[in-house]
């Protein structure tokens, strides 16, 4: 068998800390990972915790440096980080925030072969998990993902941490989560390859626990159900990517989501946010196009549990309700550019039937 036909990839992280204090726990293993870490943040709204994990760090006789981003994870505050890294000679880089900040330690990290360490301040996301990264223009336009050589060597997914995140991000997250198995039963179902059987099986799995508990889990933060939830949508939805790999695809909410970073007025909604309509958007293709009676079902099913988390369901709510043809043809454009996940669907898809099942999916939910 020759190296080319072997399927590799990074599962996940060679460690994981997970639960209430997990930071303060993380602390003797960072020790021997690193001795002059960057710590790597971007919003003002978690400047007081990096704060503290900049003095923790230090208290354990650390050399620690400090970076923020200026922008979303870009070509621009890249360079600058790793400038800033080889001038101090770190050896490792602690990226503390939401997924965009990860991506950039991540990547950072993977380009000059440095210890990565993830800790996530909310769970909108799975980035603190995975070889993947999402580039961005300073702007905030999606321009590329980039495939990592490896996970994390240790994310940290401290409960106490997560809890001081708006209830929000939590409801993106379990958006970003259950678009698993909207996508990967779709690209990946009839695969013959057993782990991503199984991965496609652990995310409807994931699914179910999240359709069954994510209501209760916004409404009572830091309860049994908010813990589990929190896990599946910040570590779960990781694994399975990890274990699926590029095998086990993302397909049109994904593509959607890329497209309409591409417009302003998108901009203050979040990653999770754009995915959740994506769903919609991809289901409404499969009836549309697939003549799918289950996408039908599936989409009626989702519609007011994403009401109850007070994501979008219609452009109106992602900003775009004065949005003009010429802008949503752009958003649809982006999205079905050759080499998008969105061709991974099992059947052709157009820009003109994207703005189509765009349209239509928004003129049926206009109000809560």
């Amino acid at each position: 068998m020759s190296l080319d036909s072997i399927n590799s990839h990074s599962i996940a992280p060679v460690h994981l800390l997970r639960g209430p204090g997990a930071w303060q726990q993380a602390l003797p293993l960072i020790n021997g990972l690193c001795g002059r870490p960057l710590l790597l943040g971007r919003s003002a709204s978690t400047r007081l915790i990096r704060k503290q994990l900049s003095e923790d760090l230090t208290n354990q006789n650390l050399a620690v440096e400090n970076a923020e981003l200026r922008f979303d994870c870009c070509d621009s505050d890249l360079a600058l980080v790793e400038e800033q890294i080889k001038l101090s000679n770190c050896d490792a880089v602690i990226a503390c925030g939401g997924g965009k900040v990860l991506d950039a330690g991540k990547l950072i990290a993977n380009h000059l072969d440095l210890v990565c360490i993830t800790v996530p301040t909310s769970a909108a996301t799975c980035a603190g998990w995975t070889a993947l990264a999402n580039i961005y223009s300073a702007a905030g336009a999606f321009q590329a993902d980039v495939s990592l050589k490896r996970c994390p060597d240790l994310l940290i997914f401290d409960h106490q941490l997560i809890l001081t995140a708006p209830p929000r991000t939590l409801a993106s997250g379990i958006a970003d989560a259950m678009a698993k198995w909207y996508e990967a039963s779709v690209s990946s179902g009839q695969s013959s390859d057993g782990l991503v059987q199984q991965a496609v099986q652990q995310a409807r799995v994931l699914r179910d626990q999240l359709l069954l508990e994510g209501v209760e889990a916004l409404q009572d933060p830091g309860s049994a159900p908010w813990c589990r939830v929190a896990e599946a949508s910040g570590l779960t939805a990781g694994l399975i990517g990890g274990l699926g790999g590029a095998r086990c695809r993302t397909v049109a909410a994904h593509a959607i989501h890329n497209g309409l970073t591409q417009l302003a007025e998108c901009h203050g909604s979040m990653h999770g946010e754009k995915v959740a309509f994506g769903v919609l958007v991809q289901l409404r293709l499969e009836e549309q196009i697939g003549g799918s009676g289950l996408a039908a079902q599936a989409r009626r099913q989702l519609l007011p549990f994403f009401k109850k988390l007070g994501l979008p369901v219609n452009l109106q709510e992602l900003g775009l309700g004065k949005a003009s043809l010429e802008q949503l043809q752009q958003v649809c454009k982006f999205a079905c550019k050759p080499g998008s996940d969105l061709h991974h669907l099992p059947f052709p898809v157009g820009a003109d039937d994207l703005l189509a099942a765009l349209v239509s999916s928004s003129q049926g939910c206009l109000t809560r």
